[in-house]
């Protein structure tokens, strides 16, 4: 093999794009939809300070938001295995452009109402918990079942768009249009997502459906604590943000330990560079079978770097590892939505997917806090090195503890078998 084959060898697999109308629809949505999202991300808390110049204030938004995240994000899980997917994927839309449209409106206004900011925020989250299980459920029913790997790497590639443009444009409107403008452009992305929704052709559940119910979620729960190679990714993920997510860190690194508060927009885009620049050389995962150990590998070099990049002397050092960080934890990402997408059964996908959501919402949630309270009782670098080594720790005493995990293997796993067959059975892509 030629160092040209090497190369191609390792970028970024387009089949799924090709080879599906529907996936080429679903990821295009998505992708507009995690821009404009993210306008509106940097957007909020910046009115609510300006609103009330309380630091406070700007934390209780995502307060507002944690309930709704946790309960709507278990129901929307119940309701995806029991209603047609992307007509919940469509109604949702709807309600979020009429909700961000009122967010809008109200930014428009003299004297904007805190309140209703509060309020909206908080149903806004509800609506997209939703929907996402649902969005979720349905990426594996448009692709073959050989293909998901590398679809996997094209939906993180179009969320890591979104995550990097978006928070520029919204910092854009706000410096040079105004902050009222910014809920504007979120409200034509959710337009132009939802219309592409409605262009998918419907997907009806291939299984018998019951109604969603704490029962059924509880079923969810069950199956995702019996099964040990499912648990291990939940317990990765949830060890890795809680225990090595720096981002509530960056202002104090910028300002306090660098002295060059300019610095902060390079400290928040760095792993998502290090995750784009993954993602285009992903074309490598598909030939990866033992994705228990992937998983694993890559989370510990994910909680190494981060645990070099507080022990750096230089901000573009720091800034380096951070890149690579984010790499290695969009390595664990796909290969963790693999094992999801190539092993759940149709009538457990959606629930499965609420429960995902939570694993890798609440983790750095609490990862926030880990690190606010470690950098005020030590340091902001202590801080930093402990959460990334204690992450290696926590991945590690995981892949021993669930030997299942560890030694997944795709081509034999008898769930990931069973599923081929079953899609196969269906006349479905397989």
């Amino acid at each position: 093999m030629t160092w040209r084959d090497r190369v191609r060898a390792l970028r970024i697999d387009l089949t799924p794009l090709r080879e599906s109308r529907d996936f080429r629809l679903l990821f295009v949505a998505g992708t507009v939809f995690y821009l404009g999202a993210m306008v509106t991300y940097v957007a909020i808390p910046f009115q609510v300070y300006r609103l009330t110049g309380s630091s406070f204030m700007v934390g209780a938004v995502g307060l507002a938001e944690l309930v709704p995240l946790v309960v709507f994000g278990l129901y929307g899980g119940a309701l995806a295995d029991h209603v047609d997917r992307r007509r919940l994927l469509v109604w949702c839309g709807v309600a979020q452009a009429v909700l961000t449209a009122a967010l809008a409106a109200n930014a428009f206004r003299d004297r904007p109402s805190l309140v209703l900011v509060f309020v909206v925020a908080a149903v806004l989250t509800s609506c997209s918990s939703l929907q996402r299980p649902s969005r979720e459920a349905l990426m594996p029913r448009t692709v073959r079942h050989d293909q998901i790997t590398a679809a996997n790497a094209l939906t993180g590639l179009g969320m890591d768009l979104g995550v990097l443009v978006g928070p520029s444009v919204g910092g854009l409107l706000i410096a040079y249009v105004g902050l009222e403008w910014c809920f504007v452009v979120d409200v034509v992305a959710l337009v132009v997502a939802t219309l592409l929704y409605v262009a998918m052709r419907p997907y009806p559940h291939t299984d018998e459906t019951t109604p969603p119910s704490l029962a059924g979620i509880w079923a969810g729960v069950r199956y995702a604590l019996g099964r040990k190679d499912l648990l291990g990714t939940y317990v990765v993920d949830l060890a890795a943000m809680f225990l090595a997510m720096p981002v509530v860190l960056f202002p104090a690194l910028a300002q306090e330990v660098f002295e060059r508060p300019e610095a902060l927009g390079l400290l928040y885009t760095a792993e998502s560079v290090g995750a784009l620049t993954a993602t285009a050389l992903s074309g490598w995962t598909a030939r990866v079978h033992h994705h228990g150990r992937a998983i694993v590998v890559a989370a510990a070099v994910y909680g190494v770097m981060i645990g070099l990049a507080g022990l750096m002397p230089s901000l573009w050092l720091v800034v380096a590892f951070l890149a690579l960080a984010g790499a290695a934890d969009t390595i664990s990402a796909i290969f963790r939505s693999t094992v999801w997408n190539q092993t759940i059964p149709e009538g457990m996908r959606g629930r499965l997917a609420g429960i995902e959501m939570l694993s890798y919402s609440l983790g750095p949630l609490g990862g926030q806090v880990r690190a606010g309270t470690v950098a005020d009782l030590w340091s902001v670098r202590g801080s930093i090195v402990s959460g990334g080594f204690a992450c290696v720790a926590g991945v590690v005493l995981t892949a021993a503890a669930l030997r299942d995990f560890w030694t997944y293997d795709a081509r034999t796993d008898e769930h990931a078998v069973a599923e081929r067959a079953v899609r196969q059975a269906r006349g479905e892509p397989a």
